[in-house]
């Protein structure tokens, strides 16, 4: 497809910190590249008369935003003054408010529906409030086309109400959170991408599907990401980068593509009002619905059990009751933090822990939701894999706490590699791969410098006509690499990731190659891992040294 993303930055609540956000914005676009434009919701101007001067001089063109830059109304009645009309309109040089409610659509196709302030609880609505009214004054007219699937992008300063249901949990008091509005608005524009501030938390819940399973036909998922404070001590994630190709251009079967850890839509939970019929109005008298949620236990014939975190090592005849265990989770969402059940794969595959196909006698180690394996053909005898339990096919796929236990391996390999005077690489290869493979190859200190690796991966790529990228520190993996993305991605002990979107065609021995070249390990007769087989007793006894070597390193282990 030739359809050109649109390349967007989102922020939560600014409160007059301009220029600290745009200075922000201009590092992150000298490392990556201009953005298109720039998307704040909550409150965007301060109270404080070192807010109004700091504004002053974007407004009179003593300083000017580095992107274009469009925002929401007020969202509450002391920053009133700053918005001449309902109406939206240019306040200063690239910063426009888009207005009290409606629909913007950019020169790309990109739709954005948009509602400025909060649920007014009275009659007359005070000016930095949005009424049942404004909601469905929004809703008609793009509802009413039968062509209508939904809008690219809703921006709104409170939380939905509930949007929690179903999906991870956020840090905030989600008694008093929200707006049942603003749930009902969401549900019925079924945004791609929807985002809301004013809790000063940064929360990004799992994609939601908007359709029902045999049912209805697959409609595209949602997700809903709620941005805290801009320079907030507490140092919670205030800007989003993302790339979007506007829905009315993109191929029908690629928008209803579903991501591995898509949950229930969190707003057609069976809530109803005192009269006993379901909700569907934009009323402000909506009640909060208990966190409970069904799922049906197909599992419960293979015999269900509970799930342990640390636990002694299996062995291999105790292996299937393990993965039975693994299996058995049918529960209440309302009970205290049960893991839910891991993606399963639609056939055979080598590298789901429950499946048939894996090669048990060279795991490690096994987590929650992560286990660690010898690598098969590694390119030295302390080459591992980090692997999830169940079947995700890339890292920009993990469910939140399998990133967590993901990192608690990587952490816990680099104190095990640092013991031996190593350092380590990780990669992934999202390209002809169906499991996430995470690759960690240590290489000794005395061999190379981290920038020697680097520039080793740097030179190489450019020598195959690859243009690796590195990411910024503050970016996130998953913003630049919408799930369904091929790339290649890499990992220095430093922290400094490198990245390249794969086009075509890519050498899928890459990431060994540059390891193994002379510039790094200095034995390029391993960069196949075929040339490096080993059998299968070669490998038992390789995998129990590595084992015994690693356990004192090994979280998941309990004596």
């Amino acid at each position: 497809m030739g359809e050109q993303p649109v390349r967007v930055l989102a922020c939560g609540d600014v409160e007059g910190r301009l220029t600290a956000l745009f200075n922000r914005v201009q590092a992150i676009q000298k490392k990556t590249g201009q953005f298109d434009l720039l998307l704040c919701v909550g409150e965007f101007f301060g109270t404080t008369p070192e807010a109004e001067e700091e504004w002053q001089q974007y407004k009179t063109g003593a300083k000017k935003a580095p992107i274009h830059t469009y925002i929401l109304g007020a969202a509450s009645q002391e920053t009133v003054k700053n918005f001449p009309s309902a109406d939206g309109c240019e306040l200063a040089d690239n910063i426009t408010y888009l207005g009290r409610r409606g629909v913007f659509t950019g020169v790309s196709g990109l739709q954005i529906a948009y509602v400025s302030g909060r649920e007014a609880l009275q009659e007359p609505a005070p000016a930095h409030c949005f009424t049942s009214k404004d909601l469905s004054a929004l809703v008609a007219p793009l509802t009413s086309s039968s062509k209508f699937r939904g809008v690219d992008i809703l921006l709104t300063s409170q939380w939905p109400r509930g949007v929690w249901h179903y999906g991870n949990n956020p840090e905030v008091n989600t008694k008093f959170c929200g707006s049942g509005s603003v749930a009902n608005l969401a549900d019925k524009l079924k945004p791609r991408y929807h985002f809301a501030a004013q809790e000063g938390a940064h929360y990004e819940r799992l994609p939601y599907r908007n359709h029902v399973i045999l049912q209805e036909n697959a409609q595209h998922v949602s997700r809903f990401i709620a941005l805290a404070t801009v320079n907030n001590p507490a140092k919670k994630k205030y800007l989003y980068a993302f790339n979007i190709i506007p829905m009315k251009t993109m191929d029908p079967s690629e928008l209803v593509k579903q991501p591995q850890d898509v949950t229930e839509n969190p707003y057609r939970h069976p809530a109803k009002n005192k009269t006993g019929k379901q909700n569907t109005g934009f009323s402000a008298t909506e009640e909060e619905e208990p966190a409970a949620q069904f799922f049906f236990d197909l599992s419960k014939k293979q015999g269900g059990g509970p799930r342990g975190r640390g636990r002694k090592r299996h062995t291999d005849g105790e292996w299937q009751g393990r993965d039975q265990q693994r299996d058995g989770d049918g529960h209440l969402q309302g009970q205290p933090k049960q893991p839910r059940r891991p993606p399963q794969p639609t056939g055979p595959c080598w590298f789901c822990l429950a499946s048939p196909q894996v090669e048990k006698h060279l795991v490690i180690s096994i987590g929650t939701h992560c286990y660690l394996a010898m690598a098969k053909g590694g390119l030295t005898p302390h080459h591992m894999l980090i692997l999830p339990i169940g079947h995700y096919q890339s890292v920009v796929d993990l469910s939140s706490e399998v990133v967590e236990e993901m990192e608690k391996y990587k952490s816990a390999l680099k104190s095990f590699y640092k013991s031996k005077g190593e350092r380590c690489v990780v990669f992934e290869r999202n390209y002809r791969s169906q499991h996430l493979q995470l690759q960690v190859v240590p290489v000794p200190l005395d061999r190379c410098s981290t920038e020697d690796i680097k520039e080793a991966f740097m030179v190489q790529a450019q020598e195959q006509q690859m243009e690796l990228m590195e990411i910024p520190q503050h970016t996130d993996l998953k913003q630049i690499a919408p799930p369904g993305t091929p790339y290649f991605y890499v990992e220095l002990d430093s922290g400094e990731k490198l990245y390249y979107r794969i086009q075509k065609h890519f050498p899928l021995q890459f990431g060994r190659e540059v390891l193994a070249s002379e510039a790094l390990l200095n034995i390029p007769t391993r960069a196949d891992w075929k040339e490096c087989k080993q059998s299968r007793e070669e490998e038992e006894e390789s995998c129990k040294q590595l084992r015994d070597s690693f356990q004192p390193f090994d979280f998941a282990w309990e004596d």
